[in-house]
């Protein structure tokens, strides 16, 4: 195990941080992708963790890939509510904004029958979602392309849904994104998302922290979130508050990442990247407090 938490945490632990002047969307993306080359999940791990258990990395299915490649609060029961918010069916056409490794993007192609595409800024993400799902056979349709969701290479109107997972509290401008989810999205076509949201505003100190450690961008609260989808042209907009809903999974979390940093200690590895720790031991206070939460958005275009 002590070689699995040094593959997981051997990360810089040296971090230097990006401009806080300048081009916002030249740093946002400069941070964010910093983030995301040195999160605790990537393909390198998810392979390992399977190596491990099965011994070999033949014949792999989607399935085997579920326990790992679902990073987001909830796991596969989250994803299934968004999929049943979203009205994702056989043949369905979805986009999923943010797409990460391709956990979701592979789970709603297997499962629903859906033609998914997700989109991914950070290239070593989009890299090893391709060759996750190349190993499980979703190639025919489940893709995860690289791209920016504030201009979705995709054609207008051509989409039946549009779902993301704690996504654009890294992008610089939702209104953009939710905009290019609207342009992108058939009449009648359904969003369906989750995002951090800010229920008291956060210190200096706290909002500096989150950018350093999880590239997160100013926050806003469930009301102002309304406000955005329903300006940019949704309709039938219900935002659900899941707060409560997240504060045990955040703890569950943190404490997996604190077992491994304390694996990596023992092992003499390196323990992993330091803004990152810090950071999500403050979020899971805040969540705890209230300050921070979740919240699910549907809405109709």
């Amino acid at each position: 195990m002590h070689r699995l938490a040094e593959n997981i945490l051997n990360v810089d632990a040296d971090y230097a941080g990006s401009r806080r002047g300048g081009d916002r969307m030249s740093d946002a993306k400069a941070q964010t992708v910093y983030f995301y080359d040195r999160h605790p999940i990537s393909r390198d791990i998810i392979l390992a963790k399977l190596r491990a258990s099965r011994g070999h990395l033949d014949g792999l299915r989607p399935d085997d890939l579920f326990p790992h490649d679902q990073d987001h609060f909830g796991g596969l029961a989250a994803t299934d509510e968004l999929a049943r918010n979203a009205h994702i069916t056989n043949g369905s056409r979805v986009a999923d904004f943010c797409a990460g490794l391709g956990g979701t993007v592979r789970y709603l192609a297997y499962k629903y029958g859906a033609d998914v595409t997700g989109i991914e800024l950070t290239p070593s993400r989009v890299a090893g979602a391709q060759d996750l799902t190349r190993r499980v056979g979703l190639e025919d349709r489940a893709r995860v392309i690289e791209g920016n969701v504030m201009s979705a290479p995709i054609d207008p109107a051509a989409m039946d849904a549009v779902v993301s997972q704690e996504a654009f509290c890294h992008v610089p401008d939702p209104r953009r994104a939710l905009s290019e989810a609207f342009r992108i999205l058939k009449c009648e076509g359904r969003l369906a998302f989750t995002d951090w949201i800010a229920n008291e505003p956060l210190s200096t100190d706290d909002s500096k922290l989150m950018w350093d450690g999880m590239a997160i961008q100013p926050l806003r609260s469930i009301p102002e979130y309304r406000d955005i989808v329903e300006n940019v042209g949704f309709r039938a907009v219900v935002a659900v508050d899941l707060t409560t809903e997240w504060a045990p999974i955040l703890k569950e979390r943190l404490a997996m990442y604190q077992r491994l940093r304390e694996e990596a200690r023992q092992a003499g590895t390196p323990m992993g990247h330091v803004a990152f720790h810090a950071s999500y031991v403050r979020f899971v206070d805040l969540i705890q407090q209230r300050k921070l939460g979740g919240v699910r958005i549907v809405a109709t275009k």
